[in-house]
Order: structure tokens, then C-alpha cells, then sequence
């Protein structure tokens, strides 16, 4: 098995006041004099956790994690509001996070939604990025979603139908619905949508059984930022982050995929590696989105090399 870094705390941490009455938590851990890396996590909204400090090297890396707007410890929390929350805000907010922190290059990494953000900030700030790597690779295309709340009814049509609320566009119907002032609205709004994401990964190997717990404070802005971004595709252009790849030729990079990933189809990053001179594609034919023992172990060897 993989073996991932023991346990480490945080050496320093805070709040940064990005703009707009948002402050994004943040922290460094490992070697204040070690490599910089970037953990971008997924969601969106699902926010860092600590077991992220856990796939680099301690004495050789300075590791950075953060909340991104709206989830985690970062303030406002989501449900209170969504404004000036976006891809751009979040690409803006790790830059100044970069020059708070006097980080000149860093490793950026992040999987699923933290491998878009990962893409569109390298691609606008090539020259701030050392190394690149993401797992679970999505770019956020209106294509995309559509396959993972629409498409993905082939497979499961019993709970599609349970799911679905018969509108146009779903997403957008759970946006509103999350956004609705009665709590009792955007609880069961997000259990749904919650089932839903637990049906799309059941059939992983290792998966859990489908929940129909009640959603706690972390799901709740989870559901409400990704219903929040994927309405919107993320505010980007159909298909850029792809086109725009060749901006991050002379940055290696490495993509890790499951081939039985239903949510995110290996199709995706495979374009994705066709479009970026240079990178390193991965697919691990015997695991799906969630993590596997084979994707943990490319990635610790990745940051491993890219430690120098």
C-alpha cells in the first residue's frame, strides 16, 4: 500500500482579507524553508482537511492549504451568501495568498473541482507555477456537468428519477432551491443532491452504502457552492481551460484518472493531456473518482520527485 507522511499540524495559519468582506483561512505546514505547494481542494465547497498535509514530504516541502471562499473557515460561510464567489475570485485570491505568503513559484495540486482551479489559475499565471498535479480530472464544461446530472440516468434511472425535479435544468432548479430562505428548503434540497453524488461513485470499488442522512453544516455549503458554480459552468468559457493548455507547455505536469470513473470520464483528461505539451497521463483502470491505493501511489511519487 501507499504509504502516506505521518500526521503533521500547522506551523502557521490565518485569515486573509481578500476583498469584499471575504476572509479565506489559510495554512503552512512542513519546512518553512521547503518547496512551495498549493493543495486546491474539490467541491466546490467541500474545503481542506488536514490528511491533504499528508502526500508531501515534511522536511522537504512548505505545503499550503486553504478554505476557498464560502466552505471551511473562510467567511462569509455560503449559506449567508454567494457574492463575489467565482472562478475569477478564486484565482484572484490565490495570487494575493501567493504574495502574502512571499512565495515566488509554487506546486499547484487539487482533484475533481481543485483540478479546474488548478488549470485556469496556471494558465493565467503560468510564470507563478513550478509543477502541476491533479487526480480526478474535470474542466468544468457545460458538457460535462450536464453528463453528471443528466447524462449519467443511463445508469441510473430509478434514481435520476428521484433526483431530477422535472425542470429544464436541474442545477440551476437546485441553485434556487439553495438559495431559498427556509432552512428546511435547503436541507432537503441538498440530502437529495447528496444522494445523488453517493449514487453516481456506488458502484467504486470500496464504495460506501447510499446515505440518506441529514446534511450537516460542511455538506450544506458544499451543495450550495457547487450548485452556485456548476448553474453558472463556472463562469468560463465552453471548452477554454482545454484550448488554453498549451499555455502550460514547459510545466510538467501529471494526471491521475480512474478509467471507472462515471462522474468524470476518462475522455476529459485524456483531451486534456492531447492539449498540454508535455504532461503525463495516468489512468488507473481498476478505481473510479474517489481515491485507490494505485492513484495515491503515483501521486506521492509525483510530489516525491518534484520535491528536487
Amino acid at each position: 500500500m501507499a504509504e502516506l507522511y505521518p500526521p503533521i499540524e500547522p506551523y502557521d495559519q490565518g485569515f486573509l482579507d481578500v476583498g469584499a468582506g471575504h476572509r479565506i483561512y489559510w495554512e503552512t505546514s512542513g519546512n518553512p524553508a521547503g518547496k512551495p505547494a498549493v493543495v486546491l481542494h474539490g467541491g466546490p465547497g467541500q474545503g481542506s482537511t488536514p490528511g491533504m498535509r499528508r502526500a508531501f514530504d515534511p522536511a522537504r516541502y512548505r505545503v499550503v492549504l486553504l478554505d476557498q471562499r464560502g466552505c471551511g473557515r473562510s467567511t462569509p460561510h455560503a449559506l449567508d451568501s454567494v457574492r463575489d464567489n467565482t472562478t475569477g475570485h478564486l484565482v484572484a485570491d490565490l495570487e494575493k495568498l501567493r504574495e502574502h505568503l512571499g512565495i515566488e513559484r509554487w506546486l499547484v495540486t487539487g482533484g475533481s473541482w481543485g483540478t479546474t482551479l488548478a488549470l485556469v489559475y496556471a494558465e493565467q499565471f503560468p510564470e507563478r507555477v513550478t509543477e502541476i498535479v491533479v487526480s480526478a480530472i474535470s474542466t468544468t464544461r457545460r458538457r460535462e456537468i450536464d453528463w453528471l446530472y443528466r447524462g449519467l440516468r443511463r445508469f441510473f434511472p430509478e434514481e435520476w428519477a428521484r433526483f431530477t425535479l422535472g425542470a429544464d435544468d436541474d442545477v440551476a432548479a437546485y441553485a434556487r432551491l439553495m438559495a431559498d430562505p427556509d432552512p428546511a428548503v435547503r436541507q432537503r434540497a441538498a440530502a437529495a443532491w447528496c444522494r445523488w453524488e453517493d449514487v453516481v461513485l456506488s458502484l467504486e470499488p470500496g464504495a460506501p452504502p447510499v446515505s440518506d442522512a441529514p446534511v450537516d453544516e460542511a455538506a450544506l455549503a458544499f451543495v450550495r457552492l457547487t450548485t452556485h458554480y456548476y448553474a453558472n459552468a463556472g463562469w468560463l468559457e465552453e471548452g477554454a481551460v482545454i484550448r488554453d493548455a498549451g499555455r502550460l507547455a514547459g510545466i510538467p505536469g501529471v494526471l491521475i484518472h480512474g478509467r471507472q470513473d462515471l462522474s468524470c470520464p476518462v475522455a476529459t483528461a485524456w483531451e486534456l493531456a492531447e492539449a498540454w505539451p508535455g504532461a503525463e497521463l495516468l489512468v488507473d483502470d481498476h478505481s473510479g473518482h474517489r481515491a485507490s491505493d494505485v492513484k495515491r501511489g503515483w501521486k506521492l511519487a509525483a510530489l516525491d520527485r518534484f520535491a528536487g
